[in-house]
């Protein structure tokens, strides 16, 4: 009999954890189950596991990104203020996007040129995209009420929701790439070793660089998402969100050690967070102590990681 490699029955196990859930949620709380609360999951899950296919290949290269949930501020307050002074949706979204490449660009060349671990790169990107926020809008969200702006964040194309439509097409191009391409066997070989790869020849550099603005660029994304979503761009918006997409990719099984992990699995790290906080908030859980609990959720899945490698 075929031997289960550790990986997989981590993924088999987060998926009946997500089942089970389900299920005590549903007995819990009659509104889990409703056509309502199902859409506004998969609403949250989707601008989170955009994101988080972009952190999952930032951590697989060893590194980290900080700067994510400041990103989502910037990206948002962008095209909110682009489309309000033009009304041109596609200026008000390249603008955006193009501030999560440059981004992404900054904080791969700090790391790659400039040898700086990523979590002090990324750190300073945080607080200075943060603050620059603040600075620019006075605090003050940049509303946009006009049905082309929020139509991305709250409409649907048929039945489905156009937010997971871009949830699907941006994991099936991380997949994609990461599974079917020579850059993404580059990426699981820088992770796994760098100088090792440097020798074999890899541009280690452009790879690291490369990695970062797929990052910012998903990450831009998201962000369109949320203030179509919220119809405005905030500058408080998008905190603790790296956070939530460096849970994902850890629960899914990504190694923070890197060289290891899929996208697939954060996906399901994704659905089993928002399911879990959602439950949560409908039960009335104590929004400090879901902080809590997805804390213990990052310790023991580092744990598991560990005792994968002790397995091997």
């Amino acid at each position: 009999m075929k031997k289960i490699k550790f990986d997989t029955l981590r993924q088999l196990i987060l998926v009946f954890i997500l089942i089970v859930i389900c299920i005590v949620w549903a007995i819990l709380s009659p509104n889990f189950l409703t056509m309502n609360n199902l859409m506004n999951v998969v609403r949250q899950a989707s601008y989170t596991a955009i994101a988080s296919v972009g952190m999952t290949m930032v951590i697989i290269i060893g590194e980290i990104d900080l700067s994510a949930g400041s990103l989502i501020a910037a990206s948002g307050m962008i095209a909110a203020g682009v489309y309000k002074a033009t009304s041109n949706i596609v200026l008000s979204f390249g603008a955006a996007i193009l501030c999560g490449i440059g981004v992404g660009l900054f904080n791969g060349v700090l790391c790659a040129k400039g040898r700086l671990p990523g979590f002090i790169a990324t750190l300073a990107s945080m607080t200075i995209l943060r603050a620059l926020g603040y600075i620019i809008t006075d605090g003050d969200p940049i509303s946009v009420m006009d049905k082309t702006f929020i139509a991305l964040g709250t409409g649907y194309l048929w039945f489905i929701p156009i937010p997971v439509i871009l949830m699907i097409i941006c994991i099936a191009a991380g997949s994609f790439i990461m599974n079917k391409t020579r850059f993404g066997r580059y990426v699981y070989a820088v992770g796994g070793n760098a100088e090792t790869s440097k020798w074999s020849g890899l541009n280690v550099d452009k790879i690291k660089i490369l990695v970062y603005v797929f990052m910012g660029l998903l990450t831009a994304i998201a962000g369109i998402i949320v203030a179509a979503r919220l119809g405005s761009g905030q500058p408080s918006a998008g905190n603790g969100f790296e956070m939530d997409c460096i849970t994902a990719a850890v629960v899914g099984g990504t190694s923070m050690a890197g060289g290891k992990g899929k996208i697939s699995g954060t996906i399901v790290g994704v659905l089993l967070l928002t399911v879990l906080v959602n439950g949560m908030t409908l039960i009335d859980i104590n929004s400090y102590w879901q902080q809590v609990i997805k804390g213990i959720i990052i310790v023991v899945s580092v744990l598991m990681d560990t005792r994968g490698k002790k397995a091997e």
